[in-house]
């Protein structure tokens, strides 16, 4: 589930703990399940151990995730108000960056709202048919 683009500029630790923020907000990953073991994700990862267990000690240093001695990190039981904070967090930041390259790339802003709400839209009727 998670992977790194080492081009992106994003320290690799950061992109496995935005990832996996996003898997828990978005409800792929619950409450109780466990992350895969750091030794597994940084070999499939091809990255050094010590990278993954420093986003992973980040993540259960804000309550993300929990370590259970001797068991392994498991993904932490989350308040709604806590999840909200975070899912605004992720958005605020995707949100910049495309506002960032609206503006460089002067595309009009109201071409921009109905490009954004045509993917909305996009995404809804996706997310309908699954459910169906």
């Amino acid at each position: 589930m998670i992977r790194i683009d080492a081009s992106e500029g994003t320290p690799i630790y950061r992109q496995v703990i935005d990832q996996v923020k996003l898997l828990v907000m978005s409800g792929r990953l619950h409450a109780g399940e466990q992350l895969e073991s750091v030794s597994s994700l940084s070999a499939r990862l091809k990255v050094n151990p010590m990278t993954i267990s420093k986003a992973y000690g980040i993540l259960v240093d804000e309550g993300v995730a929990e370590r259970r001695q001797g068991i392994g990190i498991f993904v932490a039981a989350i308040t709604e108000q806590k999840a909200g904070r975070e899912r605004r967090k992720l958005l605020r930041a995707s949100l910049k960056e495309a506002a960032s390259l609206v503006v460089q790339l002067a595309v009009p802003r109201r071409e921009a709202v109905d490009l954004f709400n045509s993917f909305i839209d996009r995404f809804e009727h996706k997310q309908g048919s699954r459910k169906s």
